[in-house]
């Protein structure tokens, strides 16, 4: 079985890791440094970690002023309050002005489990990858998490990446390589392309085993960057399989799936289905009852090909 750590744990570690070699980064958080793992920067950095009390509008401000004035930032705190509650300081103080912010946002989507529906944020996705010219990522594991957190600061411009609080397998070893805006394939077949992102990776990969004792061959890619998206690799897989599912711990409105639909209707249509949150708000559960429960499991994507295929 794979060793399982949540990407939120790859966040804080990583952090450390940059700071050690990059003494512009400066660290911020809305006082959940202890749940988003910022903690760790602070304790080994404390003259360049912020805590900004819970005051998310002023923490993002703050770091787009701290960010003009030369230093990289990672401000962070949880999705809900990153994308929904500071939505319109994100927009005009970070993307207007092109600030070397990253919106490092933690416990994102239905996993975040008994918190519920009010911190179970599945808009975020969408909600930033509307803003001009901010990057969108979201990593599927511990590797690619803090890969691709190196990547995005050593990126100068804003970006939102996203991570989540339940411990996931680790898929990716150090010697794989991962870029922003470059999907990865992880498996191939010919019948059907699984588009997964995110912590829904390991499903699609999981389904795609299933699938193959059925008979059925399945591509897998993981499309960790939701924006700039690789429109090659959705190209590709729509003219050799002829079929697409997308797999999402977001909304199927305006997330990975409704970006992808926008490349294939464009430029090769093909038959779609998308797996993900369906147009519904959640509920307080553990990460395993509720990804059940709305449709998120390996089972869903096996269900989704086959009713696809038909």
């Amino acid at each position: 079985m794979a060793e399982k750590i949540a990407t939120r744990q790859s966040y804080g570690e990583a952090l450390v890791e940059i700071g050690a070699t990059n003494p512009d980064l400066v660290v911020m958080d809305a006082d959940l440094s202890g749940s988003t793992k910022t903690g760790m920067f602070a304790k080994a950095y404390p003259e360049r970690f912020f805590n900004m009390g819970i005051a998310e509008n002023g923490l993002y401000a703050t770091a787009a002023g701290i960010a003009l004035s030369g230093k990289v930032v990672c401000a962070s705190t949880f999705a809900m309050f990153a994308a929904g509650r500071s939505y319109e300081i994100i927009r005009n103080s970070i993307g207007y002005t092109k600030a070397n912010v990253k919106i490092c946002a933690t416990h994102a989507g239905i996993t975040v489990g008994e918190d519920g529906a009010s911190h179970q944020t599945f808009e975020d996705l969408a909600l930033m990858r509307e803003i001009p010219g901010m990057t969108v990522i979201n990593p599927s594991d511990d590797v690619s998490a803090k890969k691709l957190l190196k990547a995005a600061v050593d990126m100068y411009g804003p970006c939102y990446l996203r991570f989540g609080r339940a411990a996931v397998p680790v898929l990716y070893t150090e010697d794989d390589v991962l870029e922003i805006g470059k999907g990865n394939q992880l498996r191939d077949g010919k019948d059907v392309t699984i588009i997964a992102t995110g912590i829904m990776v390991a499903d699609a990969l999981e389904a795609a085993e299933a699938l193959a004792a059925d008979g059925i061959e399945a591509r897998v890619i993981d499309m960790h960057t939701i924006k700039p998206l690789d429109e090659e690799i959705i190209v590709k897989a729509a003219e050799e399989t002829g079929a697409i599912v997308t797999v999402e711990e977001h909304s199927v409105l305006g997330g990975l799936g409704g970006a992808v639909a926008e490349v294939v209707v464009q430029k090769c249509p093909v038959k779609m289905a998308m797996v993900g949150q369906k147009d519904t708000y959640g509920e307080s559960g553990t990460p395993a009852e509720l990804k059940k429960k709305y449709g998120m499991t390996a089972e869903d994507v096996v269900a989704a090909v086959k009713g696809l295929l038909k």
